[in-house]
């Protein structure tokens, strides 16, 4: 190891410092009535501030009463499995009216749909030399770091780059969502040249092709894709566009954006927020415990064996021994997560398409089974569900869609989002985003250098 990445003796023994002396007490939590992850004890999130681009609903209220319910998710007021089923029925793509919804607060006519899709293509195109100059150079193993050095470095070459006024920035904003397929894909294959000795091969997006389409044509060498794979991709990006101001990166753009930073500064922040793997990164794991578990498993179709297995995960004894079952419940919803259901639909054609019918087995037992054995084991205060991290990851690996990509995939759709976000919180001139955090530390004493002893552990 380099001196860059070696953890030297010096390091471990201050960072025993830290583990010992930033530790706060889990009661004080209770006494002062913190809630932890802006959330209370039965999912329900603190109210930060208030958004007319999306509505994620998961319960009702009876008698004052909040009452689970099936889970829905609004666009602008409207249901997206009526946006999904409006354009399935067309027989034509989606992820771009959703853009378009979710920016302008309206739907487009076919006129305006079919301007906005050339001003996105307009925009498909980055700076001259910035894929050698830029993307091919260090390039790194984790794709989502590639992709934020990438936004950042984008500043450099916009000559209003700090104007945050509503024009700009949705300029901005209209740029960074047409280059983040382009930035994704060149930045995985820079990587799989570099650090694997593959071919590098890089194709330019093709004007007429929808954002799912241009994923797969520039992400496969013979640039060849099926109808059904670019629909589930379409329905995909479109599932992940927006998901309301409180989830975690979302509510990133918009602390960063009330600072009045420039755009590129609140994405590349965003982004960092999304490669978490409690976040954007959950799907992989949700397919590195499918991996182990169908190692594990003997017999796919055998319920006892798979509940065996489920129940050893929640116990730590299986996989990465967190106690979770990766895929199952959400912060906010449920009986069900709407984006979940919708998948679904469409993960069974693909799977009988690709000759994984097996596969989508197994994945509809651990949906079923799931809820019971953590009801069983756990004490929870909602229901549990399977959540889109469940199906989407499925969904990536039929497509063949490399594991580098499945985040900055997430991205592509986010993005929309998260530009829709930040717009809104700046037209509204809102104040710059500062809760309180409380200090229980015991005040103390100043001691002077000379007279600190060291404590010399024996």
């Amino acid at each position: 190891m380099s001196k860059y990445s070696d953890i030297t003796p010096e390091i471990y023994n201050l960072a025993d410092k830290i583990k010992k002396n930033c530790v706060i007490d889990p009661e004080l939590y209770t006494k002062y009535e913190v809630k932890r992850g802006l959330r209370d004890i039965s999912g329900k999130g603190v109210l930060a501030g208030l958004t007319e681009i999306c509505e994620v609903h998961s319960y009702t209220i009876v008698d004052n009463e909040y009452v689970p319910c099936e889970g829905k998710l609004y666009y602008r007021g409207i249901d997206v499995e009526e946006i999904i089923n409006g354009f399935i029925k067309d027989d034509r793509f989606g992820f771009e009216e959703v853009t378009y919804l979710l920016l302008f607060g309206e739907l487009p006519s076919r006129k305006q749909l079919d301007e906005f899709i050339k001003q996105l293509e307009f925009y498909r195109q980055l700076p001259p030399s910035f894929v050698r100059d830029i993307i091919m150079k260090a390039p790194s193993k984790d794709m989502m770091n590639t992709l934020a050095r990438s936004v950042l470095t984008l500043y450099s070459y916009d000559e209003q780059a700090d104007n945050i006024s509503i024009e700009n920035v949705l300029r901005q904003g209209l740029q960074l969502i047409a280059l983040f397929p382009l930035l994704s894909v060149y930045g995985y294959k820079a990587y799989r040249h570099y650090h694997f000795g593959k071919s590098l091969v890089i194709h330019p997006p093709k004007a007429g092709l929808s954002t799912a389409e241009n994923l797969l044509y520039m992400l496969r060498s013979n640039k060849k894709y099926s109808k059904l794979e670019a629909k589930i991709l379409d329905i995909a990006l479109v599932l992940h566009a927006e998901h309301g101001g409180g989830n975690n990166s979302t509510f990133t753009t918009h602390v960063v954006s009330s600072s009045g930073t420039d755009t590129y500064s609140a994405i590349a922040a965003s982004l960092g927020s999304l490669k978490g793997p409690r976040h954007g990164g959950a799907n992989i794991k949700v397919m590195q415990m499918f991996d182990d578990m169908k190692a594990k498993v003997k017999d796919w179709t055998n319920e006892e064996e798979v509940a065996k297995y489920l129940s050893d995960l929640l116990n730590k004894k299986a996989f990465d021994k967190s106690g979770l079952i990766y895929g199952m419940g959400h912060a906010v919803y449920s009986i069900s997560d709407p984006r979940a259901n919708v998948f679904k639909q469409y993960v069974k054609s693909l799977s009988e398409e690709k000759g994984m019918q097996e596969e989508y087995a197994l994945y509809e037992m651990v949906e079923r089974l799931a809820p019971e054995i953590i009801a069983k084991e756990r004490k929870i205060y909602k229901g549990v569900s399977a959540n889109v991290d469940f199906y989407s990851g499925f969904v990536y690996r039929m497509l063949g869609l490399p594991v580098e990509l499945y985040t900055p995939i997430f991205a592509v759709a986010r993005i929309s989002g998260w530009m829709a976000h930040r717009l809104e919180e700046l037209n509204n001139g809102g104040k710059i985003i500062r809760p309180a955090y409380k200090s229980v530390s015991k005040h103390r004493p100043y001691v002077d250098l000379k007279d600190r002893e060291e404590k010399i552990e024996q």
